[in-house]
């Protein structure tokens, strides 16, 4: 009789052509082996699923490696540790790590950091506390550095990384936060909810239009989430030696072919604008500056934190999906 434990993971089947389909994932059971010196065992108990993933889903040579065909993919997750054969990482730990997409992993310590569940919930350490808000620290403070009483436009404005960057402009010191979405539900939800001070609903056409009668002094600095004609009406209204972040390009992704930049990058010249691309991997340093930071505005208020959550390992895959199809408010997550 087999006694050894098993797991289960996620592991991809194909390479998608465009938007990913259910059938281009699998569930499956694995045996699980036993820690090694210097090794945890860990339980996952939450998940981060993210936009870039579908890069890696593609054989193509980018800033990190594809996912190989059968085997598990991988991303942020949180656990704990139920065995150890680590001192600095005793049973009951919880722990942040990047084998995700499946119930359980055996890692060394290099590959584990120990979090704090005084300060704030474990899940929070993949959203607001992990990389999703220090990308959004980082591109307002260093990539397109916010100035006092600037006008701040910010793409996939409900999103896990937009919602936070909204907030903290604001705290930086913007006089005017403008997001977009894609339905003027969530329009109203992050005025309300993340302090927006005009929402536009790109689905409704003339995005330029609309961004100029929100901003008709212009704006200052772009925080580019989306590219393409987010990208382009961006160069539009920005104002002389505007700033860009260049951090994703959403529309992008499923595209089987790739998606034309602005026509007329003379504006760039022109206006005298900045524009500069991030990997947030360039700035993991910033952590010890930032968690503090982020706690106390936690803890007062002045930011807050929102996630879409589905349960079960199982799910994972529609989880992913929902991304491209702006269900998700905030961080996207998947509860083991």
């Amino acid at each position: 009789m087999n006694t050894t434990p098993t797991g289960h993971e996620i592991r991809l089947t194909s390479r998608p052509q465009g938007l990913p389909l259910p059938g281009d994932f699998e569930l499956v059971e694995v045996d699980l082996p036993e820690p090694a010196a210097g090794e945890v065992f860990v339980e996952n108990t939450w998940m981060s699923v993210d936009p870039y993933m579908r890069g890696r889903m593609d054989d193509v040579e980018s800033y990190m490696p594809p996912f190989t065909i059968g085997s598990a993919l991988e991303g942020s997750a949180i656990g704990l540790v139920t065995a150890s054969r680590d001192e600095s990482l005793p049973v009951g730990t919880v722990v942040s790590h990047f084998a995700g997409w499946r119930s359980h992993a055996v890692l060394r310590r290099e590959g584990v950091i120990a979090v704090n569940t005084d300060l704030a919930r474990s899940q929070d350490y993949l959203g607001v506390l992990g990389t999703t808000g220090l990308t959004a620290y980082v591109a307002l403070k260093e990539i397109a550095p916010v100035s006092q009483g600037d006008v701040v436009f910010i793409s996939a404005a409900a999103g896990a990384v937009g919602s936070i960057a909204g907030q903290l402009a604001h705290i930086e010191g913007a006089a005017k936060v403008i997001g977009s979405v894609r339905s003027e539900t969530k329009a109203e939800q992050i005025r309300r909810d993340f302090g927006f001070d005009a929402a536009l609903d790109y689905t409704a056409g003339d995005l330029t239009g609309q961004l100029r009668a929100a901003a008709p002094e212009g704006i200052d600095v772009y925080l580019d989430l989306v590219g393409g004609d987010h990208l382009d009406t961006a160069l539009d209204v920005l104002n002389e030696h505007g700033r860009i972040a260049l951090i994703g390009a959403i529309s992008g992704y499923n595209s089987p072919t790739p998606i034309s930049g602005p026509p007329d990058f003379f504006r760039v010249y022109a206006k005298r604008l900045s524009l500069r691309g991030m990997l947030i991997s360039d700035h993991l340093s910033v952590f010890d500056e930032y968690i503090p930071q982020a706690t106390a505005w936690l803890t007062e208020g002045s930011l807050r934190a929102e996630s879409t959550v589905i349960d079960g390992l199982d799910q994972a895959p529609k989880a992913f999906l929902s991304l491209f199809d702006g269900t998700n408010i905030g961080k996207m997550l998947v509860r083991l």
